[in-house]
């Protein structure tokens, strides 16, 4: 099994006039590169890291915004057989003080041996470098020179074995980039091949992403696999879709994508924000793959993106769903690809008192599931209960997983390693049920609120949340306080205003009130409207639920 280097460098053999990447960036001309400028572009980061005596196994921080710079400094990195862990760039989003203190955390644990980013960021990067030394820091405007004449030949990462570890992706929770998932060669391959078989990819596919590459959807599904697996790429700036989501379709259209993936809120915000203007002309009909993935997936999501979007070409049964991991590389399960992705009706009562996942027709009592899919190619994947027992099909519990494209570890994090791993499996800590060899997610472990014994899932509660007018889209958070004379956990909810109805405060939380105590089978009565930046987000641009407690808790 080759190495991610040498892998590139047999597809510059193969292919050296080939297409590989279309960068597409507002206000320029798209930018086209073959394999031979991607070797190129990254091997002047390759040199200048081994002139820094930055040796093969050390960690690269790379903090770069989206562009051929990211690109051709984390190519450059794996060249060098140096580890690469892209961290997000400091956005309006992020909070400064959070985000230096992510970044103090992760240069204690990781004990990087050099980072990569812009001159404007050299402020920040001398402060943290005077208490943690690095062996040097590469400004991006600062690399110019050319490659060295055949110096792919002698990149040490082409030297690596497939056991080594490869890069990191460092997992966004709301107390700290904590926890860096290390991967090796061997991992990555195992599952761009079975991740491949389950999408059927072939040479006719074209993947098309606005996704950060800091993220696993972005950096393997979207960014790794196609240019490993020589399938072309269209990339858009995360911040370019943000403002303009259109931007997105217009690429479909343009380079006749076929598959892309995208989190759940953006089926809503493309379904409910795009102006009918901005798609008129498009062809979406070559779309063969829309994939829901990363987090809580919805049947309404599916139903709005395909009303909005059909007009255009695309098919609904090319609507699609996976559950996926940093820890698995990525994906876990795959549905939608040779059947329509299967939704399961169950009884919402029995689900939270019971935690069975029993069928039902009644539809005031009801809860649709969306399957995450069957497992991919060498991927097992069990219920377990809180003592380890494995659970028969409908029954809810912890998933676990075992795989041979698994984390080697936590990076220096032996006892949170150890922790996760129960007799060789790696425990999700995320809860769901089997039903006709599907998988099921209800929601992440940690997260249940417990109300009068019924075990109520935050997700569940903030989907109809998004659906109030007046509410932001995927800008709402629930959880459970503790309510020391009642014994039991309250659910508080907090959802952002859109613009424009910062004075309907009182009658969109009546509306919030109603539509939650309608579908969830709770009585809600604290719900807590926010202005825009209020909230906290994580660095991949979720909801950090525990850290918006904690604050809602501090105003109180």
């Amino acid at each position: 099994m080759p190495t991610l280097s040498g892998k590139l460098i047999n597809l510059l053999e193969l292919g050296q006039d080939k297409k590989i990447l279309h960068l597409l960036k507002t206000g320029d001309e798209d930018i086209h590169l073959n394999y031979q400028q991607l070797l190129d572009g990254a091997g002047k980061y390759a040199f200048v890291l081994s002139e820094m005596g930055v040796n093969p196994g050390e960690v690269i921080i790379i903090i770069l915004q989206h562009g051929l710079d990211l690109i051709f400094a984390y190519f450059g990195a794996i060249l060098n057989g140096s580890i690469p862990s892209i961290m997000p760039f400091l956005t309006e989003k992020l909070l400064p003080e959070k985000y230096r203190k992510d970044l103090i955390t992760l240069f204690q644990i990781t004990q990087p041996s050099a980072i990569i980013t812009f001159k404007e960021f050299e402020n920040e990067i001398s402060e943290i470098n005077n208490e943690f030394p690095l062996k040097g820091i590469i400004y991006s405007e600062e690399v110019k020179f050319e490659a060295r004449s055949n110096f792919s030949k002698e990149y040490p990462g082409v030297l690596r074995d497939e056991s080594d570890i490869v890069l990191l992706q460092h997992s966004s929770g709301s107390t700290g980039l904590q926890k860096g998932v290390a991967l090796s060669h061997k991992a990555i391959f195992n599952q761009l091949n079975s991740y491949s078989q389950a999408i059927h990819l072939n040479d006719k596919d074209v993947i098309i992403s606005w996704l950060p590459l800091y993220h696993d959807m972005g950096l393997i599904a979207s960014f790794l696999m196609p240019i490993l697996m020589g399938v072309p790429l269209v990339l858009l700036s995360p911040f370019d879709w943000v403002r303009a989501p259109h931007k997105l379709f217009k690429a479909i259209s343009e380079y006749s994508g076929t598959l892309t993936w995208l989190p759940n809120f953006a089926y809503n915000f493309c379904a409910k924000k795009i102006r009918e203007e901005d798609l008129n002309g498009l062809d979406l009909s070559s779309m063969r793959a829309v994939i829901n993935c990363s987090e809580p997936m919805k049947v309404e999501s599916h139903v709005m993106f395909a009303e909005r979007f059909s007009k255009y070409g695309l098919n609904e049964l090319s609507l699609a769903t996976c559950y996926a991991m940093a820890e698995n590389v990525f994906a876990v399960t795959q549905d939608g690809i040779d059947e329509p992705v299967m939704i399961d009706i169950i009884d919402r009562d029995v689900f939270q008192n019971e935690g069975i996942a029993k069928k039902i027709t009644k539809v005031e009592t009801s809860l649709n599931m969306v399957s995450a899919g069957k497992p991919v190619a060498n991927c097992s994947v069990k219920i377990i209960d809180e003592k380890g027992k494995v659970l028969p099909e409908r029954h809810l519990g912890e998933i676990i997983i075992k795989s041979d494209c698994m984390l080697e570890e936590y990076y220096l994090r032996k006892i949170e390693t150890k922790a996760s791993m129960l007799n060789g499996w790696f425990k999700t800590g995320d809860l769901g049920y089997f039903a006709e060899g599907k998988l099921f997610i209800s929601g992440r472990k940690k997260d249940l609120i417990i109300i009068g014994g019924k075990n109520i899932y935050p997700q569940d509660i903030e989907s109809v949340v998004n659906e109030v007018k007046g509410v932001h889209p995927g800008r709402t958070v629930a959880f459970g306080v503790f309510n020391d004379s009642k014994g039991t956990e309250e659910a508080v909810v907090l959802a952002e205003l859109d613009s424009g109805h910062v004075d309907n405060r009182e009658a969109i939380a009546d509306e919030i009130r109603k539509n939650v105590n309608q579908s969830t089978a709770i009585a809600l009565r604290h719900v807590f409207l926010v202005d825009d930046k209020w909230l906290i987000k994580t660095s991949s641009g979720k909801i950090a639920r525990a850290a918006n407690k904690a604050k809602y808790l501090d105003s109180k």
